[in-house]
């Protein structure tokens, strides 16, 4: 499978409500977790969703979550775009590229469910998500 890229929203506090409405409108398989399931430490977190996955069988992926704890939610801020897939030097070039001369504000690294993760905003001010996932073993 090569690199995927699909849209990435983000609510505030709505999330799972969200992503039930449109796997009702689009169909599919729909994934969630919370931030309680990776330890949040945040009681008033636990049950909010850290990250949504719905896959239609008309090809459509959208991704989605609570804004994170500890971060301002401003409407306009709420949609990033996500580049993933498993080719580590494909998307660790494209990192770099939307990267350089905009803000990281998580660096792409090892994150606690296993992929190697960041969020920059590019030069031009758009927030990208890449998530490099690991072989599953």
């Amino acid at each position: 499978m090569g690199s995927l890229l699909n849209p990435y929203l983000s609510f505030d506090g709505d999330a799972r409500q969200a992503m039930e409405f449109y796997e009702r409108v689009f169909g599919g398989t729909l994934m969630m977790n919370t931030y309680g399931e990776f330890g949040a430490p945040d009681p008033a977190a636990a049950d909010k969703v850290m990250h949504a996955r719905l896959d239609t069988s008309g090809g459509f992926t959208l991704m989605g979550a609570d804004h994170p704890p500890g971060e301002d939610y401003r409407p306009g801020n709420n949609l990033s775009v996500s580049l993933s897939g498993a080719d580590a030097d494909e998307l660790r070039g494209y990192w770099a590229k939307l990267s350089e001369g905009g803000n990281v504000s998580v660096p792409l690294e090892k994150q606690m469910w296993g992929d190697e993760f960041g969020t920059c905003q590019d030069r031009f001010g758009v927030t990208w998500m890449v998530n490099i996932s690991q072989p599953q073993g």
